[in-house]
């Protein structure tokens, strides 16, 4: 049996086993007690969503709503444990009792919640690194397609960029850009699953994600750490009557900004002032061609769970489905997914085996935005979008595209299956030592097809003979990637509390190896028929074939020790060996250890008697991580073979190299400092945290450029060679307080403060990126600056008159822009040689914020509840690309340029009289990047359980809810967040088509922030 069959017989095996379990009845339950009660604060209040577990099992529950609770226990003499954020735990015999009432009173501080760490959990009051920590259903609550979405603005030191294209990755940077070349996202770890790509999970399978933000947090993982870690752990089954769950969304998404571009009048009203050499042609049109490709779209959520078990057997088990049709018009994304967590408790409290899997397809309809997005930007409003049935011909009087034509004659679909699963088996031969191992497989399949259909002027536009938008052939591609990534992991720990002291050692050792393909084949001439988009339906004598491929592995030995003395003095020390076969063998082996010290001040006998602080802890820590986030075969040299060698006039065969290499290529290691505070205060219902970070960047992975003397001066190859630091404050702050039994509320906010700066570009060459049209490159990336700046002429206003352009001169009195006319971009001299030209560029910010925050706040009274969320950044630029790539005067402008652009009668000081093709690069175009925006507003009302119980229903919910509802914004373009990404893709697994962040910031063909307006409902049986 092939590897890839047997994998898969194990996966619906797994699927299937718990539903077969229901089917033929769970003979695994025994016979239990019902136990029921109320949990209330000391205040009488009664506190949902309070943790009840049966001590020494597995057995739980959570309290309702309105505090009710009812929990199976074994037997009389059970003993139940009670929990909750922000309360003192409980643990109370029953003692014969089928009624058990609880009051729980205040801990010392919000930070008793537990966080995961990796490879284990901690009380966030004992973590010594920065841990943020958002629950699962702050995160379902909210209507988005990735779980990184739902995220935003809710951390100190995570920015989170998101685009409103369907099925697309956020942008997620923790502490800044981490790096230059090797990829800056950070690693998502599910379910013990290492991966970069976390759009196949549903967010209703979420239980908790945890940001392991500092070098201390995320060393334990080593090489992937660099960028910080994202675990997401999902949900598990609990011990009790089967419960069916439903959750559903549906509603509409819109473009949250559009452009408006010149009509008629405006855009003929620029071409007169341009000058007589344009005849604009008369059609009777006034085109919005925005509002043809852009569209309202359905956006629709449905998961249905199952979950219980026995003492012996837990099972969670999900399916659910998504569609966003996407505010461009022929643009879809469809994605199906199931999870099965099953949990089997083979010997009680000594042996058990656990297998948490999912399954996901997706399908997603493309559209090219380069060369969509470009067209409807540029052309110009005269020509009719569609007439008689036949599309206008944009391209006879400009050099650009009907957008619509583009749309209707082309196909681009992909087809997506991945397979993501944990099996371990887990070991306590005594209760103080645990002995794991666990088998992850990540694999995934893509098939994808491509159709272009030929189409002639003369036969589909009308209204002006000639142009160039036409395909004389067909042309069909297909594309096949697969790729598998398996990870063995084997870990102890041992954990004692004895007397004073609490330790707990974690040992490890770790492999991983991944292999994919990437196919791809041309044919043209292929029928327009879905029937016969197959290559052999093509002409083979247009065929071209592309094959590639990647192969990688790593090995790891990890070891922690954390340690508290009194719940006063703590101590976390981790070390990593990582070995990657990314580089030569001589540098393969990576060495990552860290170390964090905390001080709870506020259990110290001098602070008993004071009435500020309830939770008062200071910590500080150090730590070395790696990045091996690049292409597997940056260190080896290829040759070229029989090529013709001259010698002494005799022809022979010989070789040469293809390209140069560093064959001392080296890890790229991340060092950093943290401090933080950590307080609560006012009986806990203040709480607050201070982190200030130093994040260094050593031995940074960036290209150089070869001299001209060893061969071709345009090639490049990568090095260490760079190094950058991200320094930063993060601010964190909440409050939340009950009025009476029947309201309650919360509020929050989080402010981070960063500055990147590059420190040694150790080979001197700074790298330009940033590509716009015939501007050229537009960032720098130098010493001294953050990471890609933008590095343009300095724009000092506007020419008012011949005086003013005769007045500009040099130290010889002769004109600096001795071509310019009334109304012109007036450009600085900054080297003063009387010249404009590149040598006068200046550095005129960057994308990077200088500060994001977060503000939520949330209200419940009785069965309603209310939340709202905002988000914004301030201090970044951003280049209107789009506005500056222009290669002929008859591009179509923006409504409100042409309103106050420069014109004799209208002076302007700011926007010249026309924009022609080929205008310079300059700060003209650099507009702030700041924003304030709504993120989610949710209203919801919870039925009263009286009312549902003669239905058979637990808690029936319905809620309107409504995403980026409105964003106050100073840019003018479609929005101010612009997805930068990776530089390049690792594997099928990561597969994320985005530029590097050597040249974020550049609006040249975005997908638009959309709006969402939804209503849901949450049903429990």
């Amino acid at each position: 049996m092939k590897p890839g069959l047997l994998l898969y017989s194990i996966f619906l095996w797994l699927f299937l086993q718990p539903l077969a379990t229901l089917a033929h009845g769970s003979g695994g339950f025994v016979q239990a007690i019902a136990v029921k009660g109320t949990v209330r604060g000391t205040d009488g209040a009664p506190i949902p969503g309070v943790t009840i577990q049966v001590k020494g099992t597995s057995t739980g529950t959570v309290s309702q709503p309105d505090g009710t609770y009812t929990i199976n226990v074994p037997d009389a003499n059970a003993t139940l444990q009670f929990s909750y954020i922000g309360y003192t735990p409980q643990e109370i015999p029953l003692a014969g009792r089928t009624t058990l009432d609880v009051v729980m009173s205040s801990s010392t501080s919000e930070l008793e919640q537990v966080v995961v760490v990796g490879y284990g959990t901690r009380r966030k009051r004992d973590v010594t690194g920065a841990v943020g920590s958002v629950r699962g259903e702050e995160i379902a609550k909210q209507p988005v397609n990735t779980a990184t979405q739902g995220v935003q603005g809710k951390l100190a030191g995570v920015q989170i960029i998101s685009s409103g294209q369907p099925g697309s990755q956020p942008q997620v940077r923790v502490r800044g850009t981490g790096s230059m070349l090797a990829g800056a996202e950070p690693l998502y770890v599910v379910d013990g699953i290492l991966t970069n790509d976390i759009r196949n999970i549903n967010t209703a399978d979420i239980v908790s994600m945890d940001v392991l933000k500092d070098a201390s947090a995320a060393a334990i993982y080593g090489v992937r750490a660099a960028n910080g870690v994202i675990i997401i752990t999902t949900k598990r089954g609990q011990a009790g009557k089967m419960e069916v769950s439903y959750n559903m969304n549906i509603g509409w998404r819109q473009a949250a900004n559009v452009v408006k571009m010149a009509n008629t009048q405006q855009y003929t009203g620029y071409l007169a002032d341009a000058g007589p050499q344009v005849t604009i042609p008369d059609f009777g049109a006034d085109s919005d061609w925005y509002d043809a490709v852009l569209r309202k779209g359905l956006q629709q959520v449905h998961n249905i769970s199952l979950s219980g078990g026995s003492e012996k057997f837990l099972y969670y088990f999900n399916a659910g489905y998504l569609t966003d049709e996407g505010i461009v018009k022929d643009n879809r994304y469809d994605r199906f997914t199931i999870r099965s967590n099953n949990e089997w408790n083979i010997v009680e409290d000594k042996l058990k085996f656990v297998a948490q899997l999912s399954y996901m397809h997706n399908k997603t309809d493309y559209v090219q935005l380069d060369d969509i997005y470009n067209n409807t930007y540029r052309a110009a409003p005269v020509v009719p979008i569609k007439r008689d049935g036949k599309y206008g011909n944009t391209s006879a009087f400009q050099n650009v595209g009907n957008p619509i034509l583009s749309l209707d004659k082309s196909f681009d679909r992909m087809n997506e299956n991945r397979l993501q699963g944990t099996t371990y088996l887990e070991y306590s031969p005594w209760k103080w030592l645990k002995l794991r191992s666990s088998i992850g497989v990540n694999q995934g399949f893509q098939n994808r097809r491509q159709y272009y259909d030929k189409y002639f002027n003369d036969e589909t536009t009308f209204l002006v003979a000639g142009g160039n938008q036409q395909r004389p052939e067909s042309q069909l591609t297909v594309v096949k990637e697969e790729g598998t990534e398996w990870l063995w992991e084997n870990t102890a720990t041992y954990q004692q509390r004895f007397d004073k002291h609490d330790l707990t050692v974690l040992a490890g050792y770790t492999a991983q190896k991944y292999e994919g393909d990437y196919l791809q084949g041309v044919r043209r001439n292929v029928p327009n028929s879905p029937d016969l988009w197959y290559l052999i339906s093509g002409d083979p004598n247009t065929a071209t074939n592309t094959s590639d491929g990647d192969k990688y592995a790593r090995t790891s030995i990890l070891a922690r020790v954390n340690y508290s003395y009194d719940d006063k003095y703590l101590l976390s020390a981790s070390f990593r060996n990582d070995a990657s076969s990314r580089f030569p063998s001589d540098n393969r082996n990576g060495y990552f250890p860290a170390v964090g010290l905390g001080w709870v001040i506020s259990q110290e006998d001098f602070m008993q008697d004071q009435k500020l602080f309830t939770f008062l802890k200071l910590r500080a820590s150090w730590g070395r991580i790696g990045n091996d986030n690049i292409a597997s075969n940056l260190y080896i040299l290829t040759a070229n073979s029989g090529l013709l060698y001259f010698f002494n006039g005799t022809a022979t065969l010989g070789t040469n190299l293809a390209d140069i290499k560093d064959r001392n290529l080296k890890w790229e290691t991340t060092q950093e400092y943290d401090f933080g505070l950590e307080f609560s205060m006012m009986d806990s219902r203040l709480t607050g945290e201070v982190n200030y970070y130093n994040k260094e960047t050593i031995d940074a992975l960036v290209t150089v450029r070869i001299p001209g003397l060893l061969g071709d001066p345009d090639n490049e190859y990568t090095t260490n060679a760079g190094s950058f630091v991200n320094r930063g404050w993060e601010f964190t702050l909440g409050w939340k307080d009950r009025i009476s039994d029947d309201l309650d509320y919360t509020i929050g906010g989080n402010l981070t403060l960063n500055r990147n700066e590059v420190t040694g570009l150790n080979q001197g060459q700074p790298l330009f990126r940033g590509g716009v049209g015939q501007q050229g490159n537009i960032t720098k990336t130098d010493n001294g600056q953050p990471i890609g700046s933008f590095f343009v002429l300095d724009a000092d206003g506007v020419f008012q008159s011949q005086a003013e352009i005769d007045a500009y001169v040099d130290k010889d009195g002769d004109k600096i822009q001795p071509g310019a006319v009334p109304g012109d971009l007036k450009y600085k001299d900054i080297n003063g040689d009387g010249v404009i030209n590149l040598d006068d560029r200046v550095y005129a910010g960057s994308y990077q914020p200088k500060l994001y925050y977060g503000i939520n706040a949330g209200l419940n009274y009785k069965g309603m509840d209310f939340s709202v969320d905002f988000y914004g950044n301030a201090g970044n630029k951003i280049y209107n690309g789009k506005k500056a790539f222009r290669y002929e005067v008859t591009d179509n402008i923006e409504a409100s340029y042409a309103d106050k652009r420069w014109r004799a009668d209208r002076p302007s000081a700011t926007d010249p009289r026309t924009l022609p093709g080929g205008i310079p690069a300059s700060d003209y175009f650099i507009e702030s990047g700041s924003f304030f925006r709504m993120n989610n507003i949710t209203v919801g009302y919870t039925l009263p359980k009286a009312l549902l119980e003669s239905i058979k229903i637990e808690r029936l919910r319905v809620y309107l809810t409504s995403q980026n509802l409105f964003t106050a914004k100073k840019f003018t373009g479609f929005s101010p967040e612009l997805v930068a990404g990776q530089a390049r893709r690792d594997g099928f697994l990561s597969t994320q088509n985005s530029t590097s962040p050597l040249e974020a910031g550049i609006e040249l063909n975005p997908y638009p922030t959309t709006k969402t307006f939804a209503i849901g409902l949450n049903v429990t049986f």
